[in-house]
């Protein structure tokens, strides 16, 4: 397997990863924008999803790449991510400025996460093809979801659908962003983890403290439950396909 994987085939490769990652997320990000009378469930999915690649995504990769550190250092940048998250969304509510603000900041949490995803996959064929391929199918199954998530975010603060489709379109650039600087960069385990930490933080709070409160707000039925745990589903089965794959 190894010998597939020569210098000028990987750079092929991981463009074409990037450049999947990015259609997927182009494929979420239309679809909420698309079906905008369903706003609602699609919130109510997105925080799920948010939440779920926080806790089956994120974390046990931030875990298992900071073991060397310690559980309660990565639990703490957990933490630490939830508590910095929450404290700038009230310091911007509390500022009463520009009502897009804290919409720019989940989309853009989201579009600095798919750049992670695509340093994440680059770096995991540093490592080995094996961890490569395992971190890029399961990059591939949470991307669509990321594009839902940036443009409901976007629509949340800013309300306005040309901001969400710029924000779509940063974040499905992103992975190939992230992929490019992981031919340049070599960053420690360790540090990675710590940073993967940090973002399950923010997700954590975008999930339960953002979108799951205003799916609730705009339809308080059963529907917007249920579309949350499929959301939430949805992650942990792609999570454990790709793992198993």
């Amino acid at each position: 397997m190894d010998a597939f994987f020569t210098a000028h085939r990987l750079d092929l490769i991981l463009i074409a990863l990037g450049l999947a990652a990015g259609a997927a997320t182009l494929a979420g990000g239309i679809l909420a924008l698309r079906f905008a009378r369903a706003v609602h469930l699609i919130l109510g999915f997105s925080a799920g999803a948010v939440i779920g690649v926080a806790l089956f995504d994120l974390l046990p990769e931030a875990l298992e790449l900071g073991a060397a550190r310690g559980a309660d250092i990565v639990l703490t940048l957990v933490a630490a991510g939830f508590i910095a998250y929450l404290a700038v969304d009230r310091a911007l509510l509390m500022a009463g400025g520009d009502p897009g603000a804290r919409g720019h900041m989940g989309a853009g949490s989201l579009t600095l996460h798919s750049a992670l995803d695509g340093l994440g996959i680059g770096l995991g064929f540093q490592v080995s093809p094996a961890v490569g391929v395992v971190l890029a199918i399961a990059v591939l199954a949470h991307d669509f979801s990321d594009g839902v998530n940036t443009v409901n975010l976007s629509l949340a603060g800013s309300g306005r659908p040309l901001t969400a489709r710029r924000w779509l379109m940063a974040d499905a650039i992103a992975p190939l962003i992230g992929i490019g600087l992981s031919r340049l960069i070599v960053i420690p385990k360790a540090d990675l983890a710590l940073i993967l930490a940090a973002f399950a933080g923010f997700f954590l709070y975008i999930g339960a403290g953002e979108l799951l409160p205003d799916s609730h707000r705009r339809h308080p039925r059963a529907w917007t439950t249920l579309a949350t745990a499929l959301g939430v589903a949805f992650i942990w089965l792609a999570v454990h396909w790709a793992r198993a794959a």
